[in-house]
């Protein structure tokens, strides 16, 4: 269980190399998670189907790596779907000049067009019945077997929700990157001891590491509190690491990383249409209840959020 580029069987099946599966994964070979290969979708390390239950060899993986990647999670009509669902409600909000949702302030940028837009919607699912159900998929519940104890839960009202997330490469967006971070910070802000917690990602564009994208650090998440919280200058790094991994993704794919892994997101090399990324991300989080509400306040990493990353 590596990250080698090997072709790996298990008792799910195997892929022999397609990036479509029915129970099973493949590995690619390249730089950086990115193949040379004819598939610009293959990935150096293996992805998964995620079922009702999380197979031994997917708990191993995560376990070692601290993120795993998932296949067709949803499929296309259910992506563009969700799309024009976001483009409502944003078109509400840019309206309504809202300020923040739940004390979580709202990153506003220009698109191509010219067009303003929300580049990072916090709780999206608390405005809309169609991410709200997303959530109610069973198999998210399954992935609580990664941290497996009894208080695992959907972060639907804590945290910042369900965020979408829209990062597009223009002189006038406010969202490109992402520095690099760990997502525990967020436990330390709210004064509370570090709580394990995994961060949950539904790809509902494709983009290969050419694109920018996430990238991560595999096996950070198992190299104790002072890596996680010294390794990098929060937020404010954006320096490629030569340990970095990159992720290949499709439109519907689902992506989970703990929360004490480094990690980023890349400013794409393109500018315009061709940049444009956009995914959600829900944590799974455990310890004690933190609901936000309209009379929340922003944390400071939810500040810092909403002022860097151009």
């Amino acid at each position: 269980m590596d990250l080698n580029g090997k072709e790996h069987k298990t008792h799910n099946g195997e892929v022999n190399g397609k990036h479509h599966s029915s129970n099973g994964h493949h590995n690619g070979n390249g730089h950086n998670g990115h193949s040379n290969g004819k598939n610009p979708f293959h990935n150096n390390y293996p992805v998964f189907q995620l079922g009702d239950k999380l197979t031994e060899e997917q708990k191993a993986f995560f376990d070692k790596n601290g993120f795993i990647h998932f296949k067709n999670f949803i499929n296309k009509e259910k992506v563009t779907e969700l799309l024009r669902e976001a483009e409502a409600i944003q078109n509400d909000w840019v309206s309504k000049d809202y300020k923040s949702i739940n004390g979580v302030p709202i990153k506003y940028g220009t698109d191509v067009d010219g067009k303003k837009i929300v580049q990072r919607f916090a709780f999206i699912n608390q405005h809309s019945e169609k991410f709200s159900e997303i959530l109610k998929d069973h198999r998210l519940k399954g992935l609580f077997e990664f941290i497996g104890t009894a208080d695992c839960r959907l972060g639907e009202t804590e945290k910042d929700g369900l965020v979408f997330n829209h990062y597009i490469n223009t002189d006038e967006s406010n969202f490109s990157q992402l520095g690099w971070h760990t997502d525990a910070l967020r436990d330390i802000f709210q004064g509370q001891k570090i709580m394990p917690m995994l961060n949950v990602g539904i790809h509902l564009d494709n983009s290969t590491t050419d694109n920018g994208g996430l990238r991560i650090i595999p096996g950070t998440h198992n190299k104790g509190i002072r890596t996680m919280l010294f390794k990098k200058m929060y937020f404010i790094s954006h320096k490629p690491d030569k340990k970095e991994l990159g992720l290949n993704v499709e439109a519907g794919d689902l992506t989970v990383h703990d929360g004490r892994l480094w990690h980023r997101v890349a400013r794409s090399p393109f500018t315009g249409e061709r940049s444009r990324r956009r995914v959600m991300y829900v944590p799974i989080v455990t310890g004690k209840f933190i609901p936000r509400d309209e009379n929340s306040k922003p944390l400071l990493y939810q500040r810092l959020l909403s002022i860097t990353n151009k």
